[in-house]
């Protein structure tokens, strides 16, 4: 079993499961988080979800045994089928996905747990881009999100040299949204896991909407999805139940809906 489903308060667990090679990816792997992400997608009972790698290592991206294979998929392949769908399931479920870094993030690895809504990393942890280290390229949407998130400069250096950046530097460099200490990870995790799933998740998943046109949008364009998506959401009953709350003076009891 490549991922390990759970289900719990709303929040639904992908836990990445081939530990024995710190849950590098082959295409097994690939095609089963793309199924997931679907279920979870189109499940109305979950409400958040929660992205983290069994053993030691969240992600060290791609198994280059399955690389070297002379039967199994090129390059191209691995990218487009593989990695590509990955990255467009994260950013387009209108759900909050939280990339849990519990070890190693290298490679895809990496650049998936930077897709992800938010990202909390052990403070043991670890990002790396290890690509240029084997003579290719950062994929995964890196040389997308990496640049716009802790700029141009800092982003190239990080792709070509290849360095370690530790959880607490990446905080330091806006790339992830938190460190935690080891020991308290998995409850730190789960205690913003089941704060989002208890929220408004229509209201979130059309934020989320517009940060991603926020990406290639000008002023003028932003100004109209914004516009667009506050319609929609205030035909929601979560926004209804919102404003009752607020006027009755009592906690909201959002539906998702």
């Amino acid at each position: 079993m490549e991922i390990i489903v759970t289900n719990n308060k709303g929040v639904r667990t992908l836990k990445l499961n081939r530990p024995a090679v710190f849950n590098s990816f082959n295409q097994q792997m690939a095609f089963a988080l793309h199924k997931e992400l679907d279920a979870a997608e189109q499940d109305a009972t979950v409400r958040a979800i929660v992205l983290i790698g069994e053993g030691k290592a969240f992600c060290a991206g791609q198994d280059l045994a399955e690389v070297t294979d002379p039967n199994g998929p090129d390059l191209p392949s691995i990218v487009k089928d593989h990695y590509n769908p990955i990255i467009e399931r994260i950013r387009n479920i209108e759900k909050p996905v939280i990339g849990a870094v519990n070890g190693v993030a290298a490679g895809a690895g990496a650049n998936i747990a930077l897709a992800c809504d938010m990202t909390i990393a052990k403070k043991s942890a670890a990002f790396i881009q290890a690509f240029s280290k084997i003579g290719l390229i950062p994929d995964s949407a890196g040389t997308f999100f990496l640049p716009r998130i802790i700029g141009f400069q800092k982003a190239a250096a990080l792709m070509m040299t290849g360095d370690k950046v530790s959880a607490d530097e990446a905080v330091s460099l806006n790339m992830i949204y938190k460190a935690v200490e080891d020991d308290i990870f998995e409850t730190e995790v789960y205690a913003l896991a089941e704060k989002l799933a208890q929220m408004p998740t229509k209201g979130l998943g059309l934020t989320k909407r517009a940060l991603n046109a926020s990406l290639t949008n000008n002023l003028t364009q932003q100004l109209a999805v914004e516009g667009e998506l506050q319609t929609i959401a205030g035909q929601t009953y979560d926004f209804n139940e919102g404003v009752n709350a607020f006027l009755e003076k009592r906690a909201p009891v959002f539906k998702g809906e």
